[in-house]
């Protein structure tokens, strides 16, 4: 797995260096190295009470919700242990006892 970011134009997986600047050979984008190493540091995600969340940490549900495509559903109360940050809408990856791999919004838990 490659430590170098994704594009922020196409989000081109396949970006490498070129002296000061990162580019993208998909669609020829080029930025700055400094400029990718300050995105993600002004990353903040929080919980439904504001509290900061991090990767590793163990949070529960707050609300019944359906699993789209099936008819499961994640009840109240559920903890979700060792959760992953990511960018998107549903901005952290997780594992549920029972069910498997999800995307939940943080809007959803709250931290434990």
């Amino acid at each position: 797995m490659s430590s170098l970011p994704k594009c922020p134009q196409c989000s081109s997986e396949f970006t490498y260096e070129d002296g000061e600047n990162y580019v993208c050979p998909e669609c020829a984008h080029e930025w700055p190295k400094q400029a990718a190493a300050s995105t993600d540091e002004g990353r903040v995600i929080r919980d439904s009470n504001g509290n900061v969340l991090q990767d590793g940490d163990t949070v529960t549900v707050i609300k019944d919700l359906k699993i789209k495509g099936s008819s499961s559903v994640v009840k109240v109360g559920t903890k979700v242990k060792n959760i992953r940050l990511v960018d998107g809408d549903h901005d952290i990856d997780c594992k549920i006892d029972g069910i498997g791999a999800m995307s939940l919004k943080s809007e959803f838990v709250k931290k434990v």
